[in-house]
């Protein structure tokens, strides 16, 4: 495939969105931006995209758009959605409107059983995974400042019919130095558990007690929650049948002591108060400890910790005025 005139479209252009529309236009592919926010779009068009801390590189784009039906009129080879986990339906859902059956659908989300929401709509042959080992926080709406990449990324086919697709955007991604490497569909399931677990047993603990992933990672206390996070989850993979490596639990706890003095999406998300896709890290966890019969207390805990105060910011209620007296229990 020439990289030149293999048309790529990118919707949702947070972080996870912007790292790839620069290393791909990088690699020479033609690439074409699509967002719903007019200022991003604004910026991106009149100033480009900035990649800055682990990652210093800025690109151009001649292709941007504000609606996904303009982004389809362009006859495009690949759709990467990089939007929200839950965001999808609604994306997909337009898709689906202005969609040909050529067209390939790279889901680039964090979260279990995102495959289920592109095959309820699409054949399983147009739909690869992506899993994604770096990260980054907006600095502007066109900057991002990249805190990690620890690589390789990884893609699949999800029903291995079209490797061939994984094998290029991988080969596309490495030219442009951001590593990523072609799997097969069940080893791409056993990376999103992985990764999923990683983002559990920190990213709710952090959300709640605003504590960056350093400073979680760096206490006693706090360390032997995310390890009993983390102890509770490979015990409900196993159950599913999802495969880890030899001293999977500790090599967990030595790659998050890594972590860096900053907060995960889901705590910005939540610190922010956004959406979040705990019901698809920790919510998943305990979903699937429900089928096996399986306790998962903590995962269940922070779970609805969080969707209780992402309730509360969603009916407009402020933090609670504190006040001179001291309470007395009865």
């Amino acid at each position: 495939m020439d990289p030149e005139k293999f048309k790529i479209g990118i919707i949702g252009l947070g972080p996870v969105g912007l790292v790839l529309a620069v290393h791909l236009k990088e690699a020479g592919c033609r690439v074409e931006l699509c967002d719903i926010e007019k200022e991003k779009m604004n910026l991106i068009r009149n100033s480009g995209v900035k990649l800055l801390g682990k990652i210093e590189k800025t690109s151009f784009f001649d292709y941007t758009h504000t609606s996904i039906g303009s982004l389809l009129e362009h006859e495009l080879d690949i759709l990467i959605s990089a939007v929200k986990a839950y965001h999808v339906d609604s994306v997909l859902a337009q898709i689906q409107k202005g969609v040909n059956n050529d067209l390939f659908l790279l889901s680039a989300q964090n979260g279990i059983d995102i495959r289920e929401k592109y095959t309820s709509l699409f054949d399983e042959s147009q739909i690869l995974r992506m899993v994604i080992n770096f990260a980054g926080n907006l600095h502007a709406p066109n900057v991002v400042k990249v805190t990690f990449f620890n690589p390789p990324n990884y893609i699949a086919s999800i029903d291995d019919s079209r490797t061939d697709i994984a094998e290029w955007l991988s080969a596309m991604l490495t030219k442009a130095q951001l590593e990523t490497i072609s799997k097969d569909s069940f080893i791409i399931a056993n990376k999103i558990w992985e990764k999923t677990i990683l983002n559990a047993a920190l990213s709710p603990l952090c959300a709640i007690s605003k504590m960056t992933m350093k400073e979680a990672m760096a206490h006693p206390d706090t360390l032997e929650i995310i390890e009993q996070i983390i102890l509770e989850a490979v015990e409900v993979a196993k159950a599913e049948e999802i495969k880890f490596g030899d001293n999977f639990v500790k090599l967990c706890i030595r790659y998050l002591k890594n972590a860096g003095h900053h907060f995960p999406s889901l705590a910005v998300d939540l610190l922010s108060h956004k959406p979040t896709e705990i019901d698809y890290m920790n919510g998943k966890i305990v979903e699937y400890g429900r089928k096996h019969y399986i306790r998962t207390p903590l995962n269940l805990t922070f779970t609805n910790l969080v969707k209780a105060i992402s309730h509360k910011h969603s009916q407009g209620e402020g933090e609670p005025e504190l006040k001179d007296e001291i309470a007395m229990d009865i």
